[in-house]
């Protein structure tokens, strides 16, 4: 049987944890970044985690 292969889009976005979590960065903060306020500019540079119901599409596309 072949080897898996990972999904590259996703390797990209998501790192699994070592407690095996999920980690993803927040969305909207690549550009037109002039109408944002500090606040939330501020909040979405924080880590967040995948959603329980996603976590395990997510890892299936991570497989290694």
């Amino acid at each position: 049987m072949p080897k898996l292969k990972t999904n590259s889009g996703s390797k990209k976005r998501f790192t699994l944890t070592g407690s095996g979590k999920v980690k993803r960065k927040h969305a909207y903060k690549s550009h037109i970044l002039t109408k944002k306020t500090k606040k939330q500019k501020r909040n979405l540079t924080h880590v967040a985690m995948i959603e329980k119901v996603d976590i395990k599409r997510v890892k299936a596309l991570l497989v290694k």
